[in-house]
């Protein structure tokens, strides 16, 4: 296998050092010595994500649907929702909008409703607007009452980010599919 990949990489070498020749504009080196980001600090915000599936103009829209068979009836394992939810300041829909959470979620569980989740948290409002948050591939067991997530990066004044998030449940509506989720972000950044 290894005698196999040799004359493969040999010609990857090669084009990958001829275009570099070619134009010059293929990478660049930065100078040696530390990125100078300035003082790290931790932050904490407290917002409440509104989930919605009943309303004419839905938040969350389901994209794959489970099988039918007894492990998806009981957990809804496989299913699988898209989502542009809103972040408020506070649980109320009419309270300030301070941005939206981007992304998706799927039931990952067959033994509980545990949820993996992917989502940007946008915000469009205050000194951080136009800055985004990113949570990624965080499990939610959604019955636990505090659920932790990861904060892997973000961009704008987020860059570098790293932390994580406590999501716990402010109401539910399971009837409708509805759901206001408290969230706690703690985040270090530059």
């Amino acid at each position: 296998m290894a005698h196999s990949l040799l004359p493969f990489t040999l010609h990857l070498h090669i084009i990958l050092s001829l275009t570099f020749i070619a134009n010059g504009t293929f990478w660049k080196l930065n100078k040696p010595g530390p990125i100078k980001l300035g003082i790290e600090k931790l932050s904490h915000f407290q917002f409440y994500w509104h989930n919605t599936q009943n309303r004419s103009n839905p938040t969350s829209i389901n994209i794959v649907k489970p099988p039918l068979n007894n492990v998806s009836l009981t957990t809804g394992f496989g299913l699988v929702n898209m989502i542009d939810d809103p972040l408020t300041e506070r649980p109320g829909i009419e309270s300030r909008m301070l941005g939206r959470a981007q992304g998706f979620y799927g039931q990952a569980s067959q033994k509980e409703i545990g949820l993996l989740m992917a989502m940007n948290f946008v915000f469009t409002t205050g000194r951080y607007n136009g800055s985004t948050l990113m949570v990624l591939l965080g499990r939610n067991p959604v019955v636990q009452k505090v659920r932790e997530m990861p904060v892997i990066g973000g961009t704008g004044l987020f860059r570098f980010a790293r932390g994580y998030v406590e999501a716990s449940t402010y109401n539910l509506d399971m009837r409708a599919g509805n759901v206001i989720v408290k969230y706690h972000v703690y985040v270090l950044h530059y």
